[in-house]
């Protein structure tokens, strides 16, 4: 069960009191609108501020002090919700019953977590110039090293076409040019304003209570000048105009994506059924877009489906052939109406809703998959428990998928091809 708790003004502690796990983690997250003018700030933040602290000024300082904390971890954490950015930093830590007696390790984790927030290292007023170059160019090679994966490639610039005028077009690292053009003095500017403006998600599991991490994270927080932003409702997607773009590029494969949204978004009551809907479609080696398109006509290396549930988006990526374009795209289509007719049959339905419960399940095998699975949920606003998501999948009938087809609309296409 999930206790949630308002630690203070725009602060939100929630807690799952778990006491199957060795280890416990924490996640503290600044909630940031996503917005084109400092996604790449917030993403570049954490790790900039991971090099070092006043009394650990060096990674070799923070190891260390980590070490003895017993290998407790501390890494970056940017996520994109929706409508929201995410930058903070998530804590992984031996929990206290397995310590020598007297040790607290989740209070070091969480006193080391206050140090990194309140104590940055600093030059000049500001951060670190040489740590800011470095921590930019870690960034940039990860932002341009999506172009050496030409799937994730032609996925991004097809979801930026099709959300041009919606945030979720916005890339959640930023881009290269907006990365390198960051200095010291703006990032540590944006530190101070996102810890005075933003609404802070703290998020614990563990065998503490909600009480005890309570009184770990609140004396810090309260020393902090604080003026508090409410963030705007998650909104499902917004359309634009309809597309088809085609790129070249010196490559052996094509990538063909198309887009599609609905209006089901993880808010809707009909979220799971159209959770298995994409499932039967184009999830998995039992889909329909993998046994006919793949296997049986042979149209494509590789195909699948994806949903993303916080805006209403489901996109579909395939590896083809150059001359396969239009072959592909024909039957890609053609399996999406067998899913509207209705043409979908027993076996594909239990196979697909027995998938997703299996991944339901894996939600409570570790205490980094309970965080990501209800620190996320709740973001974006569906606010289900894994057990009420399984049932509710359980419970989704042909009928139901059959309108969760029905419900998507095709929006554009983008296909990345050779120069021959």
């Amino acid at each position: 069960m999930i206790e949630t708790m308002q630690l203070l003004p725009g602060v939100t502690l929630r807690t799952c009191r778990d006491q199957r796990f060795k280890q416990g983690c924490l996640s503290f997250q600044f909630l940031r609108q996503m917005r084109q003018e400092e996604a790449h700030l917030n993403a570049l933040l954490p790790s900039v501020m991971l090099r070092g602290t006043v009394p650990h000024p060096d990674l070799r300082s923070i190891t260390r002090h980590l070490d003895d904390l017993y290998g407790g971890s501390i890494g970056p954490l940017v996520r994109r919700l929706g409508d929201w950015q995410t930058t903070g930093f998530y804590l992984s830590f031996l929990d206290d019953r397995f310590a020598m007696a007297g040790d607290r390790v989740a209070a070091g984790m969480t006193a080391f977590l206050e140090e990194t927030l309140t104590q940055p290292l600093l030059e000049k007023g500001c951060f670190v110039e040489e740590i800011v170059e470095s921590e930019k160019k870690n960034l940039i090679s990860t932002i341009e090293s999506e172009l050496n994966n030409k799937g994730a490639y032609a996925m991004g610039k097809m979801l930026r076409a099709m959300c041009r005028e919606d945030s979720f077009g916005i890339p959640r690292l930023g881009t290269v040019e907006s990365v390198a053009g960051i200095r010291p003095k703006e990032l540590y500017d944006h530190y101070l304003r996102i810890r005075k403006e933003s609404p802070i998600e703290i998020f614990y599991v563990g065998s503490m209570t909600a009480e005890e991490i309570s009184g770990l994270l609140r004396p810090m927080i309260e020393k902090w000048q604080r003026s508090p932003l409410a963030l705007p409702a998650q909104t499902p997607f917004t359309p634009g105009e309809n597309f088809d773009e085609t790129e070249t590029m010196e490559i052996s494969q094509g990538k063909l994506c198309l887009g599609f949204s609905t209006p089901i978004t993880c808010r809707a009551g009909d979220y799971a059924a159209m959770m298995v809907l994409c499932t039967i479609f184009g999830s998995g080696m039992t889909s329909k877009l993998f046994m006919n398109v793949r296997e049986k006509l042979s149209l494509c290396y590789s195909i699948g489906a994806s949903y993303y549930g916080t805006k209403g988006i489901l996109t579909v990526s395939a590896g083809i052939d150059f001359d396969k374009e239009t072959l592909t795209r024909q039957e890609t289509l053609r399996q999406l109406e067998a899913c509207r007719n209705g043409e979908i049959t027993q076996e594909e339905l239990i196979a697909a809703k027995e998938s997703i419960c299996s991944g339901i399940r894996a939600t409570h095998d570790s205490p980094g998959a309970i965080e990501a699975y209800y620190s996320t949920t709740l973001l974006t606003g569906s606010r289900r428990s894994a057990g009420e998501y399984l049932e509710q999948v359980r419970q989704v009938t042909l009928s139901d998928v059959v309108a969760a087809a029905q419900s998507l609309t095709l929006r554009g296409s983008y296909f990345l091809r050779g120069d021959a």
